[in-house]
């Protein structure tokens, strides 16, 4: 389980970092200019700091974290120390604070704002698989807790989503049994649910024969922006979109952690987070020694540039501490 879980969060934080540079830029624009990326250039974003966050919360109270617990920590452990700008944070956790300094309280904290749908909990909801492995219906259960308080809706869903499938991947689940976990805690009519199954369909992905790719990666790529995302809306943290394609990226890499962050980075849109969904899931399948040895020599402490309550923590050492709950 610790060898799972140090490969689940290193591979999250590669894969945030690798895609840090490509986010928000078009498949084209990223051929463009790096032909394909696969070699990690600077430091990771909001997402392995927010994920750092939710593990610290999960090694304070287990199986008993609420959506007040969450509340109480955003009060005393992220606001206070908010004297600028949120350097980097998403929509869903900007309007999350401005809701608790008001005074609400969730599940109010992620519905008064208009972005409750955004990836915001699917990118840290890495760490509730790694501390229910096997359990994708408890993973599920605690990452909505944290959920209740920065999103809503769909936002929600695609971090059940993900959460389900690490738990399942920490369990020892092959690669052809994780689609079936992710879809197995979200309701079967929701837009991520329906998103899931159009990237298998464009892949030709069906359990227990798996993927089959007799087309080329760029013809995939095109394939899956016409069935999953969202042209006419100008932004990009769009959870049915990011954890469907980060899961097309997984099934294409067929579970191996270079192969299935190269592909998602290349995906562009929200780029850092598909990157980080599909590295937690192969890492957490494929364990530490699977994340390549040199992104891994690559990812040093978090810097706490938006979240300065994690400044300094780096995903090994958190990721120890959740084995160590389990």
């Amino acid at each position: 389980m610790k060898d799972r879980a140090r490969g689940c969060l290193l591979g999250l934080a590669a894969g945030d970092a690798l895609g840090a540079p490509a986010e928000n830029l078009s498949p084209a624009e990223i051929r463009r200019r790096w032909g394909r990326l696969t070699e990690i250039e600077g430091g990771g974003t909001d997402d392995t700091e927010y994920a750092v966050f939710a593990a610290s919360l999960l090694v304070r109270h287990g199986h008993g974290l609420t959506a007040r617990l969450v509340a109480e920590a955003y009060r005393t452990e992220i606001i206070p120390r908010v004297t600028g700008p949120m350097r980097g944070a998403g929509f869903s956790e900007l309007g999350t604070v401005e809701a608790l300094r008001h005074g609400l309280e969730p599940p109010l904290t992620g519905l008064v704002h208009s972005h409750g749908w955004s990836d915001g909990l699917a990118m840290r909801a890495a760490p509730y698989g790694v501390f229910c492995p096997g359990d994708p219906a408890e993973a599920a259960r605690l990452v909505e807790q944290d959920g209740l308080v920065s999103g809503s809706g769909e936002g929600i869903l695609g971090g059940r989503a993900v959460a389900g499938a690490v738990a399942a991947a920490m369990g020892g689940a092959s690669v052809e049994e994780i689609v079936p976990a992710a879809l197995s805690v979200i309701p079967a009519d929701s837009w991520t649910a329906r998103n899931i199954v159009r990237v298998c369909e464009v892949l030709g992905w069906s359990p227990p024969t798996g993927a089959t790719r007799a087309a080329t990666d760029l013809e995939l790529v095109e394939a899956l922006h016409e069935a999953v995302v969202v042209r006419h809306y100008p932004w990009t943290d769009i959870a049915p979109e990011a954890v469907s394609l980060a899961l097309a990226a997984f099934l294409v890499g067929e579970g191996d952690v270079e192969a299935s962050v190269t592909f998602g980075v290349s995906l562009g849109r929200d780029a850092d987070t598909i990157g980080a969904i599909a590295g937690a899931i192969a890492g957490a399948g494929q364990g530490e020694g699977g994340v390549p040895e040199r992104w891994a020599a690559r990812i040093g402490p978090v810097t706490g540039k938006c979240l300065p309550v994690v400044a300094g923590r780096h995903v090994l050492d958190v990721a120890d501490e959740l084995a160590k709950g389990l």
